[in-house]
């Protein structure tokens, strides 16, 4: 008896056929030699084949080629033992289209063997079909992508090219048509377009649009948040440009580009399709942007970090060469005041005139290598509590006297008083000159303004700048003296602050207007910032710290010293005998009876207990030998009543004596005049009395 079972009905065979050609799966009927016998229209549409090439094609064609020798196999081991079974589950499966692309895909094979036929079903269904897996994939493309431009951004170390190839970036992952990222400028007026994907005529790299709340960018920093705009033409909150619209633009998305909380641009993309961009979108493009901002930020903070290296170079070489000038300024300044007091030259008109040019003229030097040293931050300061008010308003009816009649100078002050922690002397000469710069940049006149205010929240720039590390923003006070000149472009702003660098006329400055401020400022603990940009004038913002910090040591009136005691047994140990003669000869002047050596180790052996020495005047760098510092211990630790002068024309030396000293040696500068010296030794004396 025939136990097979009864052919299906014909009514069977045509329900069977819908089934297959409905289902929503690609099926494919697969005989023993692994041909396809027959596929049903979600096959064809899976794999790119029409039905007439997919009939009779191997099954092995539809895996790729590094894969095929293993799935023949597969295909083998399967057809001796067929079951059903499910693959693709716990390991990737991977179709080939007739165009080569590769999907991947879920397999479950059905033998119908039980049926009488010598067939095995495939359903093959396309895993990115399903709607999480789908947006699975999207986000590990996204995190590919900004993966892939932050690997770029360590090794690139140009910024431009990072801002070039983000845009491109975010219209890839957000299947969009135009991306573009626009910078603030430096004024904040305007935003630049930085970097751009998609030809949107009219809004070319480079190009400018303006900083207002009615356009995009403007809107987006105004509101400091993402910016959805799902249909153009419906859009009010502000204006759509006229190249968007020229581009067939239908919705778009734009982030703010911030850095430390503040927006310095917009990161936007297009589309001409109507879509909604959902927050996985936004979400990318805020990532994109915060990686963005970081690279910017580490690309100004290298630049910043060059060019502080760059200043300090220049300072240590200033220092140095200013050292070796003090020295000579001192022999020619002292000789030129000994002959200026010669009884031969006394009646001597022509002798005294150029006696008289080249003391000014070697004055001048002193001024020159002063400038050196206060770039370099080697100047010996004298910090005390500041009036800046009353400063101001003094320099200000100065150069209302002396500047062109057709510049308005005026002085902004807040309700409370107004005092920072500095050098009077030199931070009435940083504010001189300025003054004097923005003169030269409004030769037809125009408005200087000096206001003083709390210094509020710190620039990034001036951040990085301020020396002390525990600074706050309320421990600093702001002079910003603000001009309506011709301003600066970025090249000149960049080199503002380097020694010898200036955009004058040859003869009309020396380039050290800016670095004697820098410097000044850097050495008082605090900053200096320009903010300028061309025809818009400059505004330069001194940043000082204001009373109550470290006690400073105030400056000594120039006059009542008192007269100088007759007969002062003094030991001067100087090493340079043309230093030595002139400083021997201004002390013999004095009246005073001295003992001359040219090393520590000479004096040493003078200095035995109860020499009647009564001043030791030395130098503090003394060739290879003892340094003067070390022999000043000595003698002090043998006479403990010895007053104690040191000199040095490295004003490095005379920081680290006025740091590590006690508090009773005196110091003094070279070139020093002899009434210089005289008041030095006075001080000297009083300290030790």
């Amino acid at each position: 008896m025939d136990a097979s079972p009864p052919p299906p009905a014909l009514e069977d065979l045509t329900v069977y056929r819908s089934l297959f050609s409905a289902y929503p799966d690609a099926l494919l009927l697969v005989d023993a030699a692994g041909r396809i016998v027959l596929a049903n229209p979600a096959a064809t549409a899976l794999l790119g084949y029409p039905a007439h090439e997919l009939a009779g094609l191997d099954v092995d064609a539809l895996v790729p080629d590094g894969i095929r020798p293993r799935h023949a196999a597969y295909r083998q081991a399967y057809g001796q033992a067929p079951r059903t079974r499910p693959m693709g589950t716990q390991m990737e499966l991977v179709a080939r289209r007739r165009d080569g692309s590769e999907v991947r895909v879920e397999i479950a094979l059905s033998p119908l063997q039980s049926r009488g036929l010598p067939l095995v079903v495939a359903a093959i269904r396309d895993v990115g079909a399903y709607p999480r897996v789908k947006q699975a994939l999207q986000r590990a493309r996204r995190s590919e992508q900004l993966a892939q431009l932050g690997r770029a951004a360590v090794d690139e170390r140009d910024p431009q090219q990072l801002l070039m190839r983000a845009p491109a970036v975010a219209a890839q992952a957000l299947e969009v048509e135009f991306a573009s990222l626009l910078l603030l400028e430096p004024d904040r007026l305007a935003f630049r377009v930085a970097g751009c994907c998609g030809d949107m005529g009219g809004v070319p790299l480079g190009s400018t649009m303006a900083n207002r709340p009615d356009t995009l960018a403007g809107h987006v920093l105004a509101q400091n948040r993402p910016v959805v705009v799902d249909d153009l033409g419906r859009e009010s909150r502000f204006e759509s440009p006229q190249a968007y619209a020229d581009a067939g633009v239908a919705s778009l998305l734009a982030v703010p580009l911030s850095d430390r909380g503040r927006v310095i641009g917009v990161l936007a993309v297009q589309t001409r399709s109507a879509r909604h961009f959902g927050g996985e979108d936004t979400l990318f493009l805020e990532s994109l942007a915060n990686l963005l901002a970081t690279c910017l930020q580490r690309a100004q903070s290298e630049e910043a970090l060059s060019h502080a290296q760059r200043l300090e170079s220049v300072g240590q070489l200033t220092g140095g060469i200013a050292h070796d000038f003090n020295n000579l300024l001192t022999v020619i300044q002292g000789n030129l005041q000994v002959l200026e007091e010669l009884p031969a030259l006394a009646c001597d008109k022509f002798g005294q005139q150029l006696v008289g040019a080249a003391a000014r003229a070697a004055r001048r030097g002193a001024e020159l290598t002063g400038k050196l040293l206060a770039f370099s931050r080697r100047q010996v300061l004298q910090p005390s509590a500041v009036d800046v008010g009353a400063m101001l308003e003094s320099l200000a009816d100065m150069l209302r006297r002396t500047l062109d009649q057709r510049i308005d100078i005026g002085v902004e002050l807040p309700d409370a008083a107004a005092t920072v922690q500095a050098d009077p002397g030199q931070l009435e000469a940083a504010l001189l000159n300025i003054a004097i710069n923005a003169r030269d940049a409004m030769p037809d006149g125009g408005a200087l303004r000096f206001a003083v205010s709390p210094a509020g929240a710190l620039p990034a720039t001036v951040r990085r700048e301020i020396d002390a590390p525990g600074a706050v923003d309320e421990s600093l006070l702001r002079i910003a003296i603000s001009d309506t000149g011709s301003g600066m472009s970025e090249e000149v702003r960049e080199r503002a602050f380097e020694p010898f660098f200036t955009t004058k006329q040859a003869g009309r400055g020396t380039g050290l207007g800016l670095s004697t401020v820098y410097g000044f400022a850097r050495q008082s603990h605090g900053a200096v910032a320009i903010d300028s940009a061309p025809g818009l004038g400059t505004t330069i913002s001194l940043y000082l710290p204001r009373p109550g910090g470290p006690k400073a040591v105030a400056a000594d009136a120039a006059g009542g010293v008192g007269a100088m005691p007759r007969g002062l047994k003094v030991l001067l140990v100087e090493d340079d005998a043309e230093v030595r003669s002139v400083a021997r000869h201004f002390l013999g002047l004095l009246g005073c009876e001295v003992t001359a050596c040219a090393s520590g180790e000479q004096a040493l052996l003078l200095l035995e207990p109860g020499a009647a020495f009564q001043l030791l005047l030395t130098d503090i760098a003394l060739g290879s030998g003892m340094r003067g510092t070390e022999l000043a211990g000595l003698a002090q630790a043998r006479l403990p009543a010895l007053p104690v002068l040191l000199t040095s024309g490295f004003p490095a030396e005379l920081l680290d004596a006025d740091r590590d000293s006690p508090p009773g040696w005196e110091l003094l500068q070279k070139p020093y005049s002899r009434n210089e010296l005289a008041q030095a030794i006075a001080r000297a004396l009083a300290a030790g009395g």
